[in-house]
Formats: C-alpha cells, structure tokens, sequence
C-alpha cells in the first residue's frame, strides 16, 4: 500500500516516534483487512476464513473500564497471535518487521532508534524507508 504523505515542515528524526495510524489505512487502503487476516496465527486464520464482513467486539479499557466497540479481528491479533512466538524476527522483511512489532506491542509509539532495538536493522534505514514519500500500512509519524 503506497499513497502520498501529507506535507509537513518538521523532519522526522531517529527519535520521531511512528505508530500505526488504523483509521488512515483503513480510508486508504481497501486491501488492510486482507493483510491483517494473513498476520493471524493459524488458529484463528481457520476462525475468520468464513468472516466476509467486519465485525466489531465489546473491549473494556483495562485504564478507564470504558467500554468500547472495536474491531474483531484486530482485537484477535493483537491480543493473541502477535504474542505468539516467532510472529516476527531479524529474517522478516523491513516494513512487515515494523508493522508486527507494533501489532505485538499494543501499537505504542516508538522511534526508528527503539524499532531498531526489536528488529536488528539500522536505526537510520528504518527512519529513510519510514520518512520516505510513500506511506506503508498506515504507519506514520505520531502528532
């Protein structure tokens, strides 16, 4: 999924924090339930191979106990199958490296310099290929 990054005047650094943007992806990208249903672990690939539509499951906000409607198969993965091991290591491609290690992660922020920590790639090919004009699973600068 590439699209054209909004301008900005501030110049993301190693210390810019990323994040996935869901709701940008999701407007942008017709495909993201395709790659998001890949990244499940097979178990619940087999659970939601008949899902065609999307569905949505009550979550409680472990912080406020809100109760909150959220998608359930971004639930399942990052709740489960992003946890298992192996969903991600130093042999998984760049882009999906990072992608994984924010679905494992909850989605908190981190900066390229951090990413680099999880994934063994260089800090400074993570912040080109991030900064970069195209912008790949709806991962984006934090505002």
């Amino acid at each position: 999924m590439t699209d054209q990054r909004t301008f900005s005047f501030v110049k993301p650094s190693i210390n810019t924090t990323y994040h996935i943007d869901f709701d940008w992806w999701k407007t942008h990208d017709a495909n993201w339930r395709v790659f998001l249903f890949s990244c499940l672990c097979p178990e619940h690939q087999g659970l939601f191979a008949n899902q065609s539509n999307e569905f949505f499951i009550d979550w409680v906000d472990p912080v406020t106990a809100e109760i909150i409607q959220v998608d359930g198969l971004q639930s399942t993965l990052m709740d489960h199958c992003a946890k298992q091991d192996g969903f991600y290591s130093t042999q998984t491609a760049l882009v999906d490296a990072i992608f994984r290690v924010f679905l494992a992660n909850g989605n908190t922020p981190l900066s390229p310099l951090e990413l680099s920590d999880k994934i063994g790639k260089p800090a400074e090919t993570i912040l080109r290929t991030l900064s970069g004009s195209q912008v790949y699973k709806g991962i984006r600068p934090c505002r």
